[in-house]
């Protein structure tokens, strides 16, 4: 690839290749923006299947994260790390380590959080060496614990942004939502919406988790490929990505999209196709925020109930995305990337990159 051309395109800062033979570390860290402040965002452990592929997912995903943080209101610019291996049987001690030290070269351009492939554990690991991780376990001063719950908590509250937005009520009691995946985070969603009164129906190729959904929660079990068709109100995607296709569009009986999921629209294409018919989307890295917001809270000294304060505001900016969809006739996703994009550009006419100049004070260029 013409790794450079690609850069420019979308204006990355930089690229780093980390390597450490001893302990068969190989990753890569992309940093696509610090505008707004250090760039913060997790370390993927995956076999893929080149080192090509490496460097684009590490670079897309770090773009991601720029209009993540963004758009949730956070002081923090975009980064991500991906590391070329097998999480199941290739991690050791030393791997974590050397990656730490990696980090902590970087001087507070990147904090890095846990991600796929990587666990608490892992970034326990790596706080050996850095100060610059966030996500460790709660046994640390200053942890915020398992993200999931605060992840369904933001969720739950962009979804009743989206319900009012086509019900003319935030009131989720006694609507129908149709739940794909009922893993961690969508598992917490569903006691939300129990406890609200509304009615479930869940799919997940878990049978276990499908089974404590209908014991717990009195929902409705239906196949993993029926759960697009189902008559509901609300479709909440929360497993897999591009579940939002040509294929299931035409099935889809719900007036709102609104789940966990990341990467929900197979293409731009398709978050256009739900516009034109009237559906409300509420955007995937807008709704799932709660957790980047949990763990940005660490960079200030943990406190759950200022955390949480802030997670409850992701509904206040699902509606601003609704707002400026509407201000500008575009569909909801691209209000949400228009709303990130018009928060870093206010603030770059007053800053530029950010650099770390000591250990306790923060300066900018």
């Amino acid at each position: 690839m013409e790794l450079f051309k690609y850069l420019e395109e979308s204006d990355y800062e930089q690229v780093v290749f980390c390597h450490d033979k001893t302990s068969g570390l190989k990753a890569i860290i992309a940093i696509h923006d610090t505008t707004l402040g250090p760039a913060l965002g997790g370390a993927r452990m995956w076999t893929y299947a080149s080192e090509e592929e490496a460097v684009i997912d590490a670079l897309r995903l770090s773009k991601g994260m720029t209009y993540k943080n963004a758009a949730a209101g956070l002081n923090l610019g975009g980064g991500k790390t991906v590391i070329i291996g097998n999480p199941k049987s290739d991690k050791n001690e030393e791997m974590f380590r050397a990656f730490g030290r990696y980090i902590q070269g970087l001087n507070g351009r990147y904090i890095t959080a846990e991600d796929v492939g990587t666990t608490e554990e892992d970034m326990d690991i790596i706080h050996q060496e850095t100060e610059f991780v966030t996500g460790i376990s709660p046994t640390h001063a200053g942890s915020s614990g398992n993200p999931s719950p605060v992840t369904a908590y933001g969720v739950y509250r962009g979804m009743k942004a989206a319900a009012k937005e086509a019900f003319g009520s935030d009131s989720l009691e006694g609507k129908t939502v149709a739940v794909q995946g009922v893993g961690n985070v969508a598992f917490a969603l569903c006691r939300h919406l129990h406890e609200e009164g509304a009615k479930l129906i869940v799919t997940d190729i878990n049978e276990e988790a499908v089974r404590r959904a209908v014991e717990e929660f009195d929902a409705e079990a239906v196949g993993i490929n029926d759960i697009y068709g189902v008559e509901c109100d609300i479709y909440a995607p929360c497993a897999l990505g591009a579940t939002i296709n040509d294929e299931t569009i035409p099935q889809l009986k719900a007036k709102v999209i609104a789940g966990s999921a990341n990467n929900q629209l197979k293409t731009p294409e398709h978050g256009d196709r739900l516009h034109e018919m009237g559906i409300v989307y509420a955007p995937d890295y807008i709704i799932n925020a709660g957790g980047v917001i949990n763990v940005a809270d660490e960079l200030e000294g943990y406190n759950r109930e200022r955390a949480m304060k802030k997670v409850e505001k992701i509904y206040d900016t699902i509606a601003k995305v609704f707002e400026i969809s509407k201000r500008d006739g575009i569909p909801s996703y691209a209000a949400a990337d228009r709303l990130a994009e018009e928060r870093i550009a206010n603030v770059a006419k007053s800053r530029s990159k950010f650099l770390r100049n000591g250990k306790d004070t923060l300066h900018r260029r």
